[in-house]
């Protein structure tokens, strides 16, 4: 659809109870493939909120399936080719134990529900993450799975469809520092058939490198607010913009309404968000000096700031086989040397300080924070080497703390040696419908996907066991 139809088109909607940022929507060049009747029939698909628990979620996703049997599920007892290196802890709840390497997290412990029976039966990165990142089964479980319309959109693009923040000047959904792939990259990261306007605002750059800033939400130095009175600048600016932020490794997505990029142009309020240099020294050096560490701070910050939904990946890599410094938690290879080394020291520092700093600042009441992985790791121990540990999808942990949760809870149990849920069998379907019902949003809540079908937002049940 042409620029130039915009007055038409609002000339034609001037009765309807459409949202302005709607119009401006279809307006703009039909960038995103929506039309009048579309939005209209999205529009009347909308169903009643469920009154919220929480107003912001932290996703932090582990990218490679961090060993559960090592960390928070420890089998002592079990057979010695299945227990491995590592011994168990005490922790703050009584009776539980914990990786004797997370000495920091069994401190703060009682602040996080374990979920211990995860489970599905992907086996390979790609399908098993765009099952945990998307809470819908993928049609094959396959490494070369790609994003697609007909499969289904991130968890926070639900969220910034249903549920979006009221100021324009700040996005719903903010996703950072990498694009997770194996291969190809992996589905549901982003709006899928929702559209692109509900992709997530996406951060390239690394929050611990010095120069860590946003460059593209600024105006022009030539440009003074006044033109911003004049719509054909406007549009100019806005398309100038676009174009920028298309090549733009720091924020691609901040062309998706074109009403909120005036907003955050003209607005310091996400800027100053987004700038770490406003924390103490000594709280950055407390989170870690390192990507994960200052990812995590800043994901404090946007929620403070009213981000809605914040996902954190913890590595763009994975099949590192333990090399040390880099990857995610893909241990075919040195299992135990790469915990010990890399992986749970960084943990160690980084969630703890992150559970203390939003409890201190009363954040936690109003924040779901979620820590979990695509997988778990085979219980034997033996796999690209004799220390290394497999793929393990049937089984695995994933903590949740804040937001009304029961702090201290374990959910469900695994078999005496970590291999299947005995209790309480728990799938990525039911902690997206948690995420969504935590946030308002009825799981049952239709979307509609390119061929005009409904589809539920999560097919799972909510596990409101973990909440008091």
């Amino acid at each position: 659809m042409a620029n130039g139809n915009i007055d038409e088109i609002v000339r034609t909607a001037s009765n309807l109870p459409i949202h302005r940022r709607h119009l401006l929507t279809v307006g703009f060049g039909g960038l995103y493939g929506l039309t009048l009747p579309g939005l209209l029939k999205a529009e009347a698909k909308k169903k009643d909120s469920l009154s919220p628990r929480v107003k912001s979620v932290i996703f932090l996703h582990q990218w490679g399936g961090p060993s559960h049997i090592d960390t928070f599920d420890m089998k002592p007892d079990a057979p010695s080719n299945m227990r491995g290196d590592f011994r168990p802890i005490a922790s703050s709840l009584p009776g539980v134990t914990i990786c004797e390497h997370l000495p920091r997290f069994s401190k703060v412990l009682h602040h996080f529900s374990q979920v211990r029976t995860m489970h599905h039966r992907m086996k390979n990165h790609n399908s098993a993450g765009y099952y945990s990142l998307s809470g819908h089964v993928p049609p094959l479980d396959d490494q070369r799975l790609r994003d697609s319309q007909e499969l289904y959109p991130a968890m926070g693009s639900v969220v910034a469809r249903f549920r979006p923040v009221e100021d324009p000047a700040l996005p719903t959904f903010v996703s950072y520092p990498h694009k997770i792939a194996d291969g190809s990259q992996t589905p549901g990261q982003f709006a899928s058939f929702l559209g692109k306007a509900y992709d997530p605002f996406y951060i390239g750059q690394d929050p611990n490198s010095p120069d860590f800033r946003l460059p593209e939400l600024s105006l022009p130095d030539t440009m003074p607010l006044d033109r911003l009175n004049d719509r054909r600048g406007l549009v100019r600016l806005i398309d100038k913009q676009a174009r920028l932020l298309e090549t733009s490794a720091a924020a691609g997505g901040i062309d998706r309404f074109q009403d909120r990029a005036v907003a955050m142009l003209t607005s310091p309020r996400l800027k100053q968000a987004f700038d770490l240099s406003q924390e103490p020294d000594k709280l950055r050096d407390a989170y870690g000096r390192n990507t994960y560490g200052q990812s995590c701070l800043l994901a404090r910050r946007l929620v403070e700031s009213g981000v809605r939904f914040v996902t954190v990946y913890f590595s763009r890599s994975i099949g590192n086989g333990g090399s040390g410094g880099q990857g995610g938690w893909d241990t075919h290879k040195q299992n135990f040397s790469d915990l010990k080394n890399r992986l749970l020291p960084m943990t160690d520092q980084t969630i703890p300080t992150m559970i203390e700093d939003m409890a201190a600042r009363g954040l936690l009441e109003n924040t779901l924070l979620v820590w979990t992985g695509e997988m778990g790791r085979a219980p034997k121990i033996g796999d690209q080497d004799p220390q290394g540990r497999g793929h393990w999808p049937m089984c695995y942990t994933a903590l949740v703390a804040g937001g009304g949760v029961n702090g201290g809870m374990i959910y469900g149990a695994s078999d005496k040696t970590g291999a299947f849920p005995t209790t309480g069998p728990t799938r990525p379907d039911d902690l997206a419908a948690t995420i969504f019902r935590s946030l308002g949003i009825d799981p049952a809540t239709e979307m509609i996907d390119t061929l005009g079908r409904p589809l539920p937002a999560a097919t799972g049940q909510p596990i409101e066991e973990i909440f008091g």
